[in-house]
């Protein structure tokens, strides 16, 4: 077609002045005449506009997709997923109040982890939906892609919105077989970044002195980013044998590089960075029998510098703003000391009986943090049940740690089952104000316990008379953890219950609605389990 796209109509005027007369209106563009020559004005325009397009040059075909062997999903889950899927955007536009219907788009989470755990394959025709709330949800990300397997990350290749699915080590690669060194070489060379993670998860999985092999002909070569991402990835199977590669990556020109691997180094109780760590965090905190009654109490001497050999192991010489040097270098080299050694350094005492002695100089709390985070990075039971004290105690007491975030640390340290048990405990002693950390670190669905004290906790707060909301947060933690089981016990309180003496008006009824939807919730939570057959 001769001319520019602008070229006047028949009638006069540009495709633009057209499209402003149809969106103003006739009334207010006198000029353009009627409404129906306007149509027809737009008609005659857009067959002309078509007629001279002329083709372009045919893309080239993908590859075809990957094969996915996985079992077939059942129909009736097949069809959940499409309901949950479409729903999934329906709490973005609630008006406030949440009703007492289920939030469809919060079960979804779990529908794809239990569906994942039950080793289906998602539906070809639900991938691009299940990528599109992908991408909006990164919450979302790793069950989703998971599931969407390596059909998932083919189709991720033909669309620019997806490509977030490239970039991350979601396990979707299609992999060679790990014994077979030539394969691997070819993909760990030339894969995309998530196949490449995925390659040196499964390759350390298969054999970890090949993976650090794999890993160290490329190094030098390395985005730092991606040396930083490679290097976390040795915590799956950490041990002494990655320790001199480990010592190596302290010298990486990348700070981040370098605070992992020496966060690494010191999980590892007999690595060498441990040892001298424990040497300086020695000199730093001893025990003093000199003090009122006679009576132990542990004494501190903080560092006076951070010299270059600390640096290297991974101490941060420039604190966060409000916090003193010297203080925060005693955290750093308390938290990478192996904690097996303070039994011998403070007079032969056991984990608990450490944590209750006095610190001297207001230097408990300090000490106290650091041991909650060595704790944590070691994986300590002991000194985790020594730092969390009673579950009766409020956060601080008992010898106990300062803060709940560091509670909820020490406890997934614990054997599930002893950390269901602590947090039923808390909650009886405390109720739910204080819970919500506490509850995202235990097993899902619930043990019976848990959820009992749960329940219990909230008929309190309705008792109380106040209103629903500001256990919000509990209640949407109870709709995906409590055992389904329990939509029996919780039916006698989806009745209003009668407004007592100085309770917020109209409470009740709120909380009705909100065991009404926890409820329904439950009960849907087990029909899904069902159509996945479990």
């Amino acid at each position: 077609m001769e001319g520019s796209e602008a070229q006047v109509l028949a009638g006069g005027g540009s495709w633009e002045e057209l499209v402003t007369a149809a969106l103003l209106g006739t009334e207010r563009r006198p000029a353009a005449g009627e409404p129906a020559a306007l149509l027809d004005d737009a008609a005659r325009r857009t067959v002309r506009r078509r007629a001279g397009l002329t083709p372009a040059p045919a893309a080239v075909r993908p590859a075809k997709a990957p094969r996915d062997d996985r079992a077939e999903l059942p129909q009736a889950a097949r069809r959940r997923l499409g309901q949950l899927l479409a729903d999934r955007s329906a709490a973005a536009h609630s008006s406030g109040r949440r009703g007492a219907a289920p939030d469809l788009a919060e079960l979804l989470p779990q529908w794809l982890s239990a569906a994942g755990e039950r080793g289906f394959r998602a539906p070809p025709e639900l991938l691009p939906a299940l990528l599109d709330a992908a991408r909006a949800r990164t919450d979302l990300r790793p069950q989703a892609l998971a599931f969407a397997g390596s059909r998932g990350l083919w189709l991720a290749r033909l669309n620019p919105e997806w490509r977030f699915a490239l970039r991350g080590g979601t396990g979707t690669a299609v992999l060679p077989d790990v014994s077979d060194p030539e394969a691997v070489r070819r993909l760990w060379e030339e894969g995309l970044f998530a196949e490449r993670v995925a390659l040196l998860a499964a390759v350390r999985a298969y054999e970890p002195g090949a993976a650090r092999r794999l890993l160290a002909t490329t190094w030098a070569a390395e985005r730092a980013e991606d040396r930083l991402m490679f290097v976390d990835s040795l915590r799956g199977g950490l041990s002494d044998a990655d320790e001199p590669f480990l010592e190596q990556a302290l010298s990486d020109r990348s700070r981040n590089v370098r605070a992992t691997a020496a966060e690494l180094l010191s999980a590892l109780p007999g690595s060498a960075l441990a040892g001298r760590m424990a040497a300086r965090a020695a000199s730093c905190v001893g025990l003093d029998r000199s003090g009122d009654g006679g009576g132990a109490r542990i004494v501190v001497e903080a560092p006076h510098e951070c010299d270059a050999a600390m640096q290297r192991d991974g101490v941060a010489p420039k604190p966060p703003t409000g916090r003193g040097e010297r203080s925060w270098w005693l955290g750093q080299l308390v938290e990478a000391a192996p904690l097996a050694g303070w039994s011998g350094r403070l007079g032969g005492r056991t984990a608990r009986e450490i944590v209750a002695l006095p610190v001297a100089d207001d230097w408990g709390d300090e000490l106290h943090a650091a041991w909650c985070r060595a704790a944590v990075r070691q994986r300590d039971a002991p000194w985790s049940r020594a730092l969390l004290g009673a579950p009766s105690a409020p956060p601080g007491g008992d010898g106990g740690t300062v803060s709940l975030a560091e509670r909820a640390k020490l406890l997934s340290t614990l054997p599930e089952g002893e950390r269901a048990e602590w947090v039923a405990a808390f909650i009886a002693a405390h109720g739910l104000s204080e819970a919500f950390q506490l509850l995202g670190v235990c097993l899902v669905p619930w043990s019976a316990a848990l959820g009992h004290a749960v329940v219990d906790a909230l008929e309190i707060a309705r008792d109380a008379g106040s209103y629903p909301w500001s256990f919000s947060g509990v209640m949407g933690l109870a709709e995906r953890c409590l055992d389904p089981c329990e939509a029996v016990r919780l039916e006698a309180l989806t009745a209003t219950p009668p407004e007592s003496e100085g309770a917020s008006p109209g409470a009740g009824g709120y909380w009705a609605e909100a065991f009404q939807r926890l409820v329904g919730t439950l009960r849907l939570r087990g029909v899904m389990l069902a159509e996945l057959g479990g």
